[in-house]
């Protein structure tokens, strides 16, 4: 019996982090989104999630290589908005242009990566709660 409730402490335990990062990502979010001037192109931070996604051109995202530059490219962050009713559903928005990567000053590239790191990290406990609630409207009708 006591196996099950240090199971179900170290859960409790590991939500309750979940929360807290949660909410410290979301300010230095909205700070970084301040500081990098999104906020010209997305006035609402609360829209910045009507997105689809947020990727980025110029520099890695993949874990192994994280925040590496891509020599010749240009440094820039795209949303993608959906459009069911569009005839091309995806469209690219640019949301920040900062020129060509290798001359972008570290400082101000690694904060362009840790935005979207912390827009996907938000993005995807968001995903999370939208599929638990689907699942709950499901195991209601039955």
């Amino acid at each position: 019996m006591s196996s099950a409730l240090d199971r179900l402490k170290k859960l409790t335990s590991k939500i309750s982090s979940y929360e807290t990062s949660r909410k410290e990502n979301l300010e230095i979010l909205k700070d970084l989104y301040r500081e990098i001037g999104i906020t010209k192109k997305v006035d609402d931070f609360v829209s910045l999630f009507d997105f689809k996604a947020i990727n980025l051109s110029g520099v890695s995202l993949a874990s192994e290589n994280l925040g590496e530059i891509k020599d010749g490219k240009y440094l820039q962050i795209l949303a993608i908005e959906y459009d069911k009713e569009a005839v091309v559903k995806n469209k690219n928005i640019s949301l920040g242009y900062f020129g060509r990567v290798e001359n972008v000053d570290t400082k101000l590239k690694n904060k362009i990566v840790e935005f979207v790191i912390r827009y996907r990290f938000e993005k995807s406990f968001m995903t999370l709660e939208h599929y638990n609630d689907m699942l709950e409207i499901l195991t209601k009708n039955d």
